[in-house]
């Protein structure tokens, strides 16, 4: 499946943007966060998330950096 390349084009700046939001969310968590619970970190990421706007966001790719932020697991 192939789209026309002026469309990705157009796309790029607005995933540009989710994505920056996305990374806001992700860095204020792991500061606050890091090495607490899984579920107290779901919370706050979940939280986070909305707050900076990134949403959609697919639980399995929240669910993932939560594990992580808990584990304090190299960034």
């Amino acid at each position: 499946m192939s789209g026309d390349p002026s469309e990705y084009e157009k796309a790029i700046p607005a995933v540009s943007e989710f994505l920056k939001k996305m990374e806001r969310g992700v860095d204020r968590t792991w500061v606050t966060h890091a090495g607490q619970p899984y579920s107290t970190v779901r919370e706050a990421l979940a939280l986070a998330l909305e707050k900076e706007g990134a949403r959609p966001m697919a639980p399995q790719v929240v669910d993932e950096l939560a594990r992580q932020i808990s584990e304090g697991t190299d960034r």
